[in-house]
């Protein structure tokens, strides 16, 4: 292809990328303080700059209800949270009762913890116990990589027409795109497949942080 166009991610063009979405919140900041104090699992923290698209996103999608699978320590919940109007609610499915009171402490501090409805348990229970009327305005799966395709089928269903369905770590630092991926590369490779066929939607994968599939239900 002779229409290639995009640049190298170095260190100083990523900082340059962070400060175009503005300083966290005091909130936020005390937030990605605790997180990092977990040690290795804080690389499931999204970034700021996500963050404020997902934000964004809320904004522009005009959304009311938004389900969240994969709550981590909260920090996605809350730019979600933050962004919807205060009759809106972030559904929010985790297993992790530890991580998950760190972000409850951030959600109630930021003073929007009333918009969130935290379900701990599996997920897939979880999103099939929901209702199967298509209600859903905007849906974000970050979670175990293997469940993907499986989280998917049961939210396209119950989103909007209209509606969007975001997906995390579709590049999974790039070993996605490898000839023979292995492990969770090779789930969200498997993912990724199945998105791009899936005549439900209409998708595209964006290189912001770790990959991010975007997709609005037709």
């Amino acid at each position: 292809m002779n229409d290639f166009k995009a640049v190298v991610m170095t260190p100083q063009i990523y900082r340059y990328v962070r400060e175009q979405a503005g300083q966290p919140s005091a909130v936020q900041e005390k937030l990605i303080a605790r997180t990092l104090e977990l040690g290795d699992s804080a690389e499931m923290q999204i970034p700021h700059e996500q963050a404020v698209l997902l934000s964004l996103l809320v904004k522009l999608t005009g959304a009311q209800t938004v389900v969240e699978v994969g709550t981590y320590t909260g920090y996605s919940t809350l730019a979600f949270a933050q962004a919807l109007p205060p009759s809106g609610k972030v559904i929010t499915c985790d297993i992790s009762s530890e991580w998950t009171a760190i972000a409850e402490e951030a959600w109630q501090a930021a003073g929007v913890r009333d918009r969130i409805e935290l379900r701990l348990g599996a997920a897939a229970q979880t999103l099939a116990e929901l209702p199967e009327e298509p209600v859903i305005d905007l849906v974000f799966i970050d979670a175990d990589k293997v469940g993907y395709v499986h989280y998917w089928d049961l939210l396209v269903p119950r989103v909007r027409q209209g509606g969007l369905l975001l997906a995390d770590n579709t590049l999974y630092y790039g070993e996605a795109a490898a000839e023979q991926p292995e492990g969770n590369a090779a789930a969200i490779d498997a993912f990724n497949r199945f998105v791009r066929t899936d005549t439900r939607v209409e998708s595209v994968l964006v290189p912001i942080a770790d990959g991010l599939t975007m997709a609005r239900k037709k």
